[in-house]
């Protein structure tokens, strides 16, 4: 079932649902349903699964030289969408990224969740790699979450990369793209960001998702503009605790986003780290419910692992 269907037929009721991050290489699914399983009592329709792009590491060779070596450290996406699928009986969206994917090899993941029933999928650029100066893609790669979208939409219209295939399978997938209640980093400005999410609506995407916000205003301000702009589809507010001291820093400097003076200040001055949870905590739920009251259509939570405090998050407001 289509994202946007389950908005459609929630009679006007605020949904949830979570976004996982996939094991480290190496590790197991365990991690994801240790996630997952206290979570779904809140009946989730559906579950993101991140994707990641590969990296580089230099590897010391007997010759005493270093080898640059591309490793992928979050492998996994498609085959945890579908155990999540299985195992659950909800709807799964891969994250489906630009970076580190040619054309064609996108088109075939595309394939590939096709023929596993997935049929929504989050379209990202995704982030620069850590040793890039500015984000790069493959050489046959798209180099904007515009393109990918237009790609995912060519497929629903039976249309591939490969001009001799005639009366290709119309694939039927929801295409869901990021907004940024604070503006994308790169883009110059507010009106400009929202030109790019337009374009890509008006390319066949049919929901967004915001990033993270810890001031709801954002939230709300972001919506009107994107109403004004002709942005008429729904938009889901993606929200995250902060529960650590040092996220008081880092997340402002890796997502370019503002956090209120007095979340701040009583992270700042929590005596432990259960204090300084609990200050996320309350903080997240307050921020929910008032986004709830005025009828979003789903909260989004990024659970990174932490399925204790987004499930205290989730009771006090469902």
């Amino acid at each position: 079932m289509k994202v946007t269907d389950y908005f459609e037929n929630a009679n006007g009721q605020t949904l949830v649902s979570f976004e996982v991050l996939p094991p480290l290489k190496g590790g197991s699914m365990a991690a994801i349903f240790d996630t997952l399983d206290p979570l779904m009592e809140f009946k989730p329709p559906f579950i993101d699964v991140t994707y990641h792009r590969e990296d580089f590491v230099y590897k010391k060779m007997p010759s005493g030289y270093y080898e640059k070596i591309a490793i992928r450290k979050r492998p996994g996406t498609v085959g945890i969408c579908a155990a999540i699928m299985h195992r659950y009986g909800v709807d799964a969206v891969p994250h489906l990224i630009c970076g580190g994917f040619s054309k064609e090899e996108t088109e075939n993941a595309l394939i590939d969740l096709n023929f596993l029933n997935i049929n929504n999928v989050l379209a990202l650029r995704g982030d620069a790699r850590s040793f890039d100066g500015k984000f790069m893609p493959e050489p046959d790669g798209h180099e904007y979450a515009l393109d990918l979208v237009k790609q995912v939409a060519n497929m629903n219209e039976g249309k591939y990369l490969d001009d001799n295939i005639e009366n290709g399978l119309k694939t039927n997938f929801c295409i869901g793209i990021a907004g940024y209640p604070e503006k994308h980093f790169e883009a110059p400005n507010l009106a400009t960001d929202l030109e790019f999410t337009k374009a890509k609506v008006d390319a066949g995407a049919r929901y967004i998702v915001t990033q993270m916000f810890f001031d709801n205003k954002y939230y709300f301000d972001f919506v009107k503009e994107c109403r004004k702009a002709g942005i008429n589809v729904p938009i889901v507010p993606g929200l995250k605790p902060l529960t650590k001291k040092y996220q008081t820093s880092s997340i402002p400097r890796h997502f370019y986003i503002d956090l209120p003076g007095d979340l701040s200040k009583e992270i700042m001055k929590a005596k432990n780290a259960e204090a300084r949870t609990q200050v996320g905590i309350e903080w997240c739920t307050m921020q929910s419910k008032e986004l709830k009251e005025n009828g979003v259509p789903c909260l989004h939570y990024y659970t990174m692992g932490d399925a204790a405090t987004i499930r205290k998050i989730a009771e006090g407001v469902f």
